[in-house]
């Protein structure tokens, strides 16, 4: 098969695959036919169809699973980070279903970069807390928070899967004042790829969030990879 050939029959099985999922064929499940189903249907190879999957995957339209196969993105989440809202009042807010999953939460010295983030000496300890993130039962946000030890004495030893903010406002008394993102897009490292099952250097959305509380103290800092079908970012100001 020539380029120009290959070329057209994947133009050609997006569109049909496309028209599929506007149809509604797939709506029960949520799940595209295997791809053996697929080079079937199409009469074409694995290469071929796999081109034409990974097209509509980059439009946000599917995703796939390492070891499941593919699947129909749901809507994604609304994220202002303007609005002070957690992640599972952001989901309740908007009709979703949220749930956490602590993967680890330690005590240990901080690296030169995450020490930075938190204007702390060099080889400081802090905490670490590494967290899964569920809407409507799929991954789509594995979150390392680092916390500054001295305002957060015994917060290992609490619920880690409910809202920090809201236990840094019940048990400590600390509220977020001033907080500064970062956005990047970029790929997947593999303890996040691992945590979310999908594909090693896979898109990724990389926010870094670095919260003060009211008093202007650095107390935290989130390291946010995002399945980058999942996030929908929608800032106004006024």
């Amino acid at each position: 098969m020539s380029e120009v050939e290959a070329t057209t029959t994947v133009s050609a099985i997006c569109q049909a695959l496309l028209k599929q999922i506007d149809d509604g064929n797939f709506s029960t499940t949520g799940r595209l036919p295997a791809e053996r189903l697929l080079c079937e249907q199409f009469s074409t190879t694995r290469i071929t169809l796999r081109e034409a999957l990974s097209q509509i995957e980059a439009q946000g339209i599917i995703y796939r699973e390492v070891r499941k196969g593919w699947f129909i993105s749901p809507p994604r989440i609304i994220y202002n980070p303007l609005q002070r809202s957690h992640f599972h009042q952001m989901a309740r807010e908007q009709g979703r279903a949220a749930q956490t999953v602590v993967l680890d939460a330690c005590q240990m010295e901080a690296s030169s970069a995450i020490g930075e983030k938190l204007l702390l000496p060099a080889k400081s300890q802090v905490f670490r807390i590494r967290r899964l993130r569920y809407l409507d039962g799929r991954a789509v946000l594995y979150v390392e928070h680092y916390l500054n030890p001295e305002f957060f004495p015994g917060i290992l030893e609490t619920d880690l899967t409910q809202s920090l903010t809201d236990l840094y406002a019940d048990r400590y008394g600390i509220r977020y004042g001033r907080v500064r993102f970062d956005v990047l897009p970029t790929l997947l490292p593999k303890r996040a790829a691992s945590a979310l099952k999908i594909a090693d250097n896979s898109p990724t959305l990389f926010i870094t969030r670095i919260n003060r509380d009211r008093l202007e103290r650095v107390i935290d800092c989130d390291l946010e990879f995002w399945r980058y079908d999942a996030l929908h970012i929608d800032v106004e100001t006024g």
